[in-house]
């Protein structure tokens, strides 16, 4: 059986309107999605229909706060939600610097978890926040530690990914460093975290201004969280 492209096709309409801080217009839906306006606008109708498309004052269409239950839901069945949060605050509380878990979809990293640090000076990281695979920490672990499934549809879609050196480094040390580039002034340190399965499936990272980087204060405290939370997916008690 064949999927519904036309499911497919409205539903892309979500990452269109994910994409954008503020919502989107019709006219910057239908071009960001090389739609005509009537197309967008059934798309967006549908979506609405359905609850999970709001238009407000300013004719914005937006995410409707039905998207947070399932954010929620998701979060909870991968063990990532109210199990890990214990894990990412007591890492926060020992470094003092924000923690956060990200997760590869379709291609991209992206943050489903985080603790802030309290400090003044520090790097935010919302949930939802994208990063790049060559360049980031965590795109860099995701990649070193896919599976074969999984890097051939990333080379399939032409992502640009680190060198084979990077990523072979990253797998014989258990973490990898961000390049600097993607971000200036800001620095991370991302692990691996493993399924029951023994799939990397998502990271946990730090992230702080470059001024207060240093490898040997955070390795360690990283790769311990790391594997706590491997322990928590794959069905072992927390030590919290």
């Amino acid at each position: 059986m064949r999927p519904l492209s036309t499911v497919i096709k409205t539903l892309a309409v979500l990452d269109a309107l994910a994409s954008s801080p503020r919502g989107m217009r019709l006219p910057e839906v239908a071009a960001a999605m090389s739609l005509s306006r009537p197309t967008a606008y059934q798309r967006l109708l549908t979506l609405i229909e359905a609850g999970w498309v709001e238009q407000d004052e300013d004719m914005r269409y937006r995410l409707s706060m039905h998207a947070c239950r399932f954010a929620a839901a998701a979060l909870e069945q991968a063990d990532l939600g109210a199990r890990v949060q214990p894990v990412l605050e007591a890492l926060v509380h020992q470094v003092k610097e924000t923690a956060s878990v990200a997760v590869l979809d379709r291609g991209v990293p992206f943050v489903v978890a985080r603790v802030d640090s309290e400090s003044l000076l520090r790097a935010e990281q919302k949930i939802g926040t994208t990063f790049e695979l060559e360049g980031s920490a965590s795109g860099r672990i995701l990649t070193a530690f896919a599976d074969q499934s999984t890097l051939a549809r990333l080379h399939e879609s032409g992502a640009k990914l680190a060198s084979e050196d990077v990523l072979s480094e990253a797998r014989a040390k258990g973490y990898a460093i961000s390049s600097g580039y993607t971000h200036s002034g800001v620095v991370a340190i991302a692990a691996p975290i493993f399924d029951i399965h023994g799939k990397c499936f998502a990271t946990l990272s730090l992230v702080m201004p470059e001024t207060r980087f240093e490898l040997e204060k955070f390795r360690q405290p990283l790769l311990d969280a790391a594997a706590e939370i491997t322990s928590i997916q794959q069905g072992g008690p927390s030590v919290r």
